[in-house]
């Protein structure tokens, strides 16, 4: 075979100085939203021919309307610091348990693996070539134990590192908005592009060093050492499922709370201070919408590597000890942080933003600006990294592939991303008719509003579910299973911009609550609802990309299990197939139904505690009294520790009892049919939420002839406005995103156990 451009020593050294590149940008957007100081200065930065950019020389406690208010200040940084410990607190509490089940989990695989050949430390046959020899089961046992505590470690430092800068930055950016809503979106952006780069950084760079490592034992039996990598993409995902599951439960009860009570019943506005479950809200966003969404990211990251490398193994990359070519993946990571690196430039550096109108295009001049350059340098690495003509696996034969196909393959991931994410934006923001068509319907109450946001969440599968489609025909056709996983690669290769934008969301959400809570302006108010409502919309695009990839990425795993697992076909006709079917169709239901309960309870006792405080406390409406925030803020931890159990064991736990008492044919059932039905129901369910809230907003901020006939706030229409956006936040925030996690871990989790399925699985149809 042909050798590549890029020689080996080159590829070792360009994707750790990639990911190297990515952490210290983020910290040099880190130190830029530093210099927004938190505490009231007299004298501004030194001035200099470049002290007025981005607004540093400004003095902070200038409004525009001439006040000139520490108090104003050093409020802000009282509410960003109970966020912060609020915020803190809980992770911590859930990290603990989390923790216990990684030990558990990491035992589980090591027994389970091991056992395969009952613990034997002599080298066997090759699964896919038996006349050589590979390294014992129990190397495999031991490292996918090891990776699945990198991925899980990773994963929990990803959400805990992406909140600790959120709550970092939401006091500033609402400080900042004082200057102009300019200043206010860069300040809010770059805090969500320090998330974005450190989480891809670190990522590529664990996976990176993992690798290398394993490689010193394993030498060239790369069969077992990338099938033992594939713990890393299942440690990422089960520390997202618990983290986006915990966080959604506890955002949402408390969302629901402060709304029902506050909006609905007292009609006093979102973030008032005097609603005692105010502070909790807040504190969700960050645990949720940042936490949660980091390790959910940085799980489809870390599964869609895997899935490439371990197909890539028992191909001609592998088989012919390739080590550019079999890195392609990583490659394509590298180049996605150089390429969302100068992208994040055009936001905070070449371009300024001067109204409220301009916030929305700069964010969607993101997308489009990091998929073409992505193209280009999809291109260059395809170019670089690959041979003209090499083989990859596809169950059982080996088929021939050119680089240019492959570089299609990326490519066609890449931009069926962007389209899933304009889709997304064109029904979730309030800018285009179908939500304003849901505001609407809101003139005759609330019944109608739901009718309305219900036929928009299920019409908006539609173009989505083609887009994926058409990239799974164009991948599958030109490189089998392996063109999925670089599709679904691909989709993720702007992850840094992606999260970016999606971080941007809560940090703006926050800033407006402490705008409201420090007393500050009507006007400085409006500017942070802008920035909100812009986030809202780029958090329902964040939200259809992690579904869409997570489509590809299941699927790529599902190939690489059946692969491994020795299934030649996949046969609906066949009862054992169809019976699994069938079932794993219904899981998502259940897992859906699961999360919404928990999040009604949840909610019920949060709306009860808002009750008795309004009732009980003197002069508690009139702004005399302090309410008590942490009751409402243990109420949500509480709940959401204890409610994020059954539904994530019902996750893990559905793979190990079907495969074990079932076998891999029931198995492989499960897999395809929760895919099919997960993915149109998390579709649906993220923006039919997105758009009941934007529906709201719309209504809120009345800026339109249309949308003032509807409002004000605390009028009928607006009334029936809160209850729709009441019914989708555990939609758009809880079972939607949640549910791109079950597709992808019950994926790859089949495949970490496929050793132990094939030899020992099937108990009960042996016995019978």
């Amino acid at each position: 075979m042909e050798s590549t451009v890029l020689s080996e020593l080159a590829t070792e050294v360009a994707i750790p100085i990639c990911a190297v590149i990515g952490i210290i940008f983020s910290l040099v957007q880190w130190f830029l939203v530093s210099r927004v100081k938190l505490t009231p200065e007299r004298n501004p930065p030194s001035s200099g021919p470049n002290s007025n950019k981005n607004g540093y020389s400004d003095y902070l406690i200038e409004e525009e309307e001439g006040l000139n208010d520490h108090n104003v200040v050093v409020k802000c940084a009282e509410i960003q610091s109970a966020i912060s410990e609020g915020a803190t607190s809980f992770l911590f509490t859930e990290y603990q348990y989390v923790g216990v089940f990684m030990v558990a989990f990491a035992i589980l695989i090591f027994l389970f693996l091991g056992s395969v050949e009952g613990f034997s430390t002599k080298s066997r046959p090759c699964t896919y070539d038996e006349l050589k020899t590979c390294k014992p089961a129990l190397a495999t046992a031991v490292f996918s134990t090891v990776s699945f505590l990198l991925g899980a470690i990773t994963s929990v430092l990803s959400g805990y590192l992406g909140m600790k800068v959120a709550t970092y930055a939401n006091a500033r950016t609402t400080l900042e908005a004082r200057k102009g809503v300019g200043k206010a979106f860069i300040t809010a952006f770059r805090s969500g592009a320090v998330m974005g780069f450190l989480l891809a950084a670190n990522g590529l760079l664990v996976l990176y060093i993992a690798i290398n490592l394993f490689k010193l034992y394993y030498g060239d039996d790369w069969e077992g050492l990338f099938e033992a990598i594939t713990g890393y993409g299942l440690g990422g995902s089960s520390m997202a499922l618990f983290g986006r599951v915990g966080g959604g439960i506890y955002t949402k009860a408390a969302d629901v709370g402060a709304d029902l009570v506050g909006k609905v019943e007292r009609n006093i506005p979102e973030d008032d201070p005097r609603n005692p479950a105010v502070i909790a809200d807040n504190v969700g966003d960050n645990v949720g919408d940042i936490a949660g969404m980091g390790s959910d990211l940085f799980g489809s990251y870390a599964e869609s590597s895997c899935a490439a490398l371990v197909v890539a193994s028992i191909s001609s990359f592998g088989i012919n000890h390739d080590f550019t070519a079999m890195s392609y993946p990583l490659l394509i990571s590298s180049m996605g942080i150089l390429v969302c690196l100068i992208t994040t430039l055009f936001a905070t550096d070449f371009s300024e933003i001067k109204a409220v109108k301009e916030i929305e295009p700069a964010l969607k001049k993101q997308l489009i600006i990091s998929t073409v350059l992505m193209t280009i340098g999809i291109a260059i690495v395809s170019w670089i990294a690959l041979p003209s003509s090499f083989t990859i696996f596809n169950f059982g034969t080996q088929k021939v592939v050119k680089n240019w196909q492959l570089f299609l393959c990326v490519g066609v991931g890449l931009w069926a991303g962007l389209i899933i994410g304009f889709v997304t934006e064109y029904y979730t923001s309030n800018a285009y008719s179908p939500v304003q068509d849901v505001a609407d319907s809101c003139r005759t109450g609330a019944a109608t509003n739901v009718i309305f946001g219900l036929a928009l969440g299920y019409k908006s599968v539609i173009i989505p579910i083609f887009a994926i489609a058409v990239s799974i025909f164009v991948s599958f056709s030109f490189a089998a299973m392996y063109g999925i996983a670089v599709a679904a690669l691909g989709m993720l290769s702007t992850i840094a911009t992606g999260l970016a934008i999606d971080a941007y969301g809560p940090i703006s959400d926050n800033a407006g609550g402490i705008a409201e809570m420090a007393g500050m302006s009507h006007r400085i108010r409006e500017r942070t609802d802008a920035l909100d409502a812009a986030g809202n919309t780029t958090a329902a695009i964040g939200k259809g990309f992690a579904i869409g990839s997570a489509a590809l990425v299941s699927l790529a795993l599902f190939g690489a299990f059946v692969s491994r697992a020795a299934i030649s076909t996949v046969d609906v006709l066949t009862p054992k197939v169809f019976i699994g079917l069938i079932v794993g169709a219904m899981l998502p239901y259940w897992f859906s139904a699961m999360t919404m309960k928990s999040v009604g309870s949840a909610a019920l006792k949060m709306v009860e505690e808002v009750r008795r405080q309004f009732n009980t406390i003197p002069g508690l409406m009139e702004g005399h009294t302090k309410p008590d925030y942490a009751t409402c803020v243990k109420i949500s931890t509480d709940a959401s520790i204890k409610e994020m159990i059954p539904p994530g064991a019902l996750v893990m736990l559905t793979p190990l009892i079907v495969g074990t008492f079932f076998g891999v044919e029931t198995l492989s059932g499960v897999l395809a049919g929760s895919l099919v039905s997960g993915v149109q129901i998390a579709i649906s369910a993220s923006n039919t939420g997105g758009a009941w809230d934007n529906a709201k907003k719309y209504i809120e901020a009345g800026a339109s002839e249309h949308a003032r006939t509807l409002g004000p706030k605390g009028s009928e229409p607006h009334k029936a406005a809160v209850i729709g956006d009441t019914i989708g936040d555990p939609l758009k925030d809880t079972s939607g995103p949640s549910l791109n996690i079950l597709i992808k871990l019950m994926a790859v989790e089949s495949l970490v156990f496929a050793p132990f399925f094939a030899t020992h699985g099937g108990l009960l149809f042996k016995i019978f």
